[in-house]
């Protein structure tokens, strides 16, 4: 057993309403005639659709393939016929439609080939990996991939703690849950025990849920593992939030920005569990889940519904009342409007709540802010709503963003108690929405300047590059005509030419020896009129040789 129980700040005590639901067994819905399963089941990741439009499908098939580390994969519910794919409404505050497959049913029901895993002989991120391809997410609400969490951290897991604290009004699907499948509950907390290699289980549970508690402390002992704890927590909301659990059990206080895992200790909701042990023991994926039916109906409960079901054919198996003005997804602290009967159960819808003037009333016309400190003193995250009000209704997001607002966990304690009835909540999620969606574009942004600039500078080194090349030939064919050039002025001879002129060239030499050795004869005794005579005749025949000159080619 635990020490001892810590207290997490603020929060609230709101009527629980879990009767309406909780005394009535699990019921399994039946087939729709039609099942919608959107490619995104989160929204973190959208998963690679597989299929077309004709081909048949069998239950447990793999119908969209898992893209990037936050996704999973999709499955049919059921054996049939794709009809179309297209968007269609989904749960979500803003109403738009996203990608889905529709699935007409054959009404045979027919499964894949299925078969057990051996987790025990497999390493754990091949089982990891299993259970990515089974499509196990979270389903408390979130919709977090399992097989991500159950990564072993930066420390390892020290503690592994089961939610089954459901501390929001009305729900009442992991209650029932934990009375009837308690075994197969800690089946699952064994394998991801197995998995982490945590230390020890705690399995949180408000108490304001005696038979749960009991029915999870005799499996305990059925189970006979050491160190599995079945702990009683005070109910107070949101006691189930991931952080507030872990503070209570543990005392370990999880920052923004931080996870579990960074402090040794994992949260899984009891529902992952049991779909855990489904997918590992049995072969399945995860293709329905347990959901509440509650609110303004005759006859409320909770149905094992097929993933993709429309909310539509649900309704009619508790009875809404004729009063009924609208309809909540999740529970009425945290819940958002439904937009449209079409839309489909996903698998992170935990209950479809109706709502009536007398039951859920119309808040009155919001009015100015007081700053009277209510929404400060209850909030769990130890946040200041009423300055983020201000700065996210003034679009100063980035003041906003100073007073940790992604650190609000949405519960909706702060609306719950703001006497001037203003809506938090939505101020705080449109402040987020628009913080992502101007991220997104700057993030566009800068990813089209880094293309931009890239192609810059290819084009740049192309150039630089050619003109380079352009260099090296010019440079390459002003040698080689420099070589011609040398080539031409001294054409090659053979040795045989080479001989003859050097031959030449000596009897030139000899001649011209003789010449100078040689003397005129009857030259001497000379008068001296003779020999102006001669002198007279040698310059007029050297003036005859100059005045010949250009007239005789430069190669004789």
């Amino acid at each position: 057993m635990i020490a001892k129980l810590f207290r997490f700040k603020g929060g609230v005590k709101p009527a629980s309403h879990k009767d309406e639901s909780a005394n009535v067994p699990i019921r399994v819905a039946p087939l729709p005639s039609k099942l919608v399963i959107p490619l995104r089941q989160s929204a973190r990741a959208m998963a690679r659709c597989l299929v077309q439009p004709g081909q048949i499908v069998l239950k447990g098939e793999m119908i969209a393939a898992a893209e990037g580390p936050m996704c999973t994969v999709v499955h049919a519910p059921t054996s049939g016929t794709v009809r179309s794919i297209e968007p269609q409404p989904v749960p979500h505050p803003s109403g738009l439609p996203a990608p889905s497959i529709v699935i007409e049913p054959d009404g045979e029901d027919r499964w894949i080939d299925r078969k057990a895993f051996d987790f025990r002989s497999a390493t754990s991120q091949e089982t990891r990996n299993y259970l990515r391809d089974c499509g196990v997410v979270g389903l408390g609400g979130a919709g977090f991939p399992s097989h991500v969490k159950l990564g072993p951290g930066e420390k390892g897991i020290e503690t592994l703690i089961l939610n089954g604290a459901e501390c929001e009004p009305w729900i009442t699907c992991d209650d029932r849950l934990m009375r009837e499948r308690a075994d197969a509950i800690l089946a699952g907390a064994s394998i991801m025990r197995h998995i982490t290699g945590a230390r020890r289980v705690l399995v949180g549970i408000e108490d304001n849920k005696p038979q749960a508690i009991e029915s999870m402390r005799a499996a305990v002992q059925k189970l006979g593992e050491p160190d599995i704890d079945v702990v009683a927590i005070p109910t107070r909301y949101p006691a189930g939030g991931e952080k507030q659990l872990i503070r209570v059990l543990t005392g370990i206080e999880i920052p923004y920005g931080k996870l579990g895992t960074h402090f040794g200790v994992q949260c899984f909701n009891v529902g992952s569990a049991a779909a855990i042990h489904r997918a590992i023991a049995h072969g399945e994926p995860l293709i329905s889940r347990v959901l509440t039916l509650s609110g303004n109906m005759a006859h409320p409960g909770n149905f094992e519904v097929l993933i993709g079901t429309p909310v539509g054919e649900l309704l009619p198996l508790a009875e809404p009342r004729a009063d009924t003005n609208r309809y909540l997804v999740g529970g009425p602290m945290m819940g958002v409007v439904l937009q449209s009967l079409e839309t489909p159960v996903i698998k992170g819808t935990n209950c479809i709540l109706a709502g009536s003037p007398s039951l859920f009333p119309t808040p009155p016309p919001e009015m100015p802010c007081i700053r009277c400190g209510e929404c400060a003193k209850v909030c769990p995250a130890e946040l200041q709503p009423f300055e983020m009000y201000w700065y996210s209704r003034a679009r100063i997001f980035g003041k906003a963003q100073e007073y940790s607002l992604f650190d609000c966990i949405e519960c909706g304690c702060c609306s719950y108690v703001c006497p001037s009835r203003i809506p938090l909540v939505d101020y705080f999620r449109f402040a987020k929405g628009e913080i992502w969606a101007r991220e997104k574009e700057k993030a566009a942004a800068d990813l089209a300047r880094e293309r931009y600039e890239f192609r810059l500078a290819r084009e740049e080194r192309e150039k630089a590059e050619k003109a380079a090349k352009l260099a090296a030939k010019t440079a390459a064919g002003r040698e080689k005509a420099a070589v011609a050039i040398a080539v031409a002025e001294k054409p090659a001879t053979t040795p045989e030419e080479d001989a003859k002129k050097a031959m030449i060239a000596a009897a030139l030499e000899r001649a011209k020896a003789q010449k100078e050795q040689a003397h005129p004869e009857n030259v001497s005794d000379l008068t001296p009129e003779q020999q102006a005579e001669i002198a007279a005749i040698e310059n007029r025949r050297a003036e005859i040789r100059e005045m010949a000159k250009p007239h005789v080619r430069q190669d004789d």
